[in-house]
């Protein structure tokens, strides 16, 4: 039997992802960032450049400081976010996208202006499904 590398490994791995598969970690990073303050942070650099902690708080009211640290977190461990700290008094830390996150966040603004722009029409069908009850 050949000895495989690991790059031909991970090809053979590659071909195999079925995000339809519960355990299969396509499906798990679907998860991750089908999350909404996955979405609205990830949206929010793409839009506004590096931000800090507290700037990111104000742009997303209603995220609590525990869910916005935690997935900018998970962010930072996935590769989509990239976290800076300038020495200063207080500390400064600054998020800003990766690229691997910049690639991400022009689908997920699409995402988010098609929800803007047709919520109307999503709010209209639900009360029209609604009243057929």
């Amino acid at each position: 039997m050949a000895t495989r590398t690991a790059a031909e490994r991970r090809a053979d791995e590659r071909v195999a992802y079925d995000a339809y598969l519960k355990d299969c970690p396509t499906s798990q990073l679907l998860d991750r960032i089908s999350d909404k303050w996955v979405s609205l942070i990830l949206s929010a650099l793409r839009e506004q450049g590096a931000m800090r902690y507290s700037d990111l708080g104000r742009k997303i009211p209603g995220v609590s400081q525990k869910m916005l640290t935690q997935t900018l977190r998970s962010l930072e461990r996935d590769g989509l976010v990239a976290r800076t700290v300038t020495p200063a008094v207080p500390v400064r830390v600054d998020y800003r996208l990766t690229e691997l996150g910049a690639s991400l966040s022009g689908l997920i603004v699409a995402v988010k202006e098609w929800a803007e722009t047709h919520i109307d029409q999503v709010r209209a069908a639900r009360e029209q499904y609604d009243a057929e009850e």
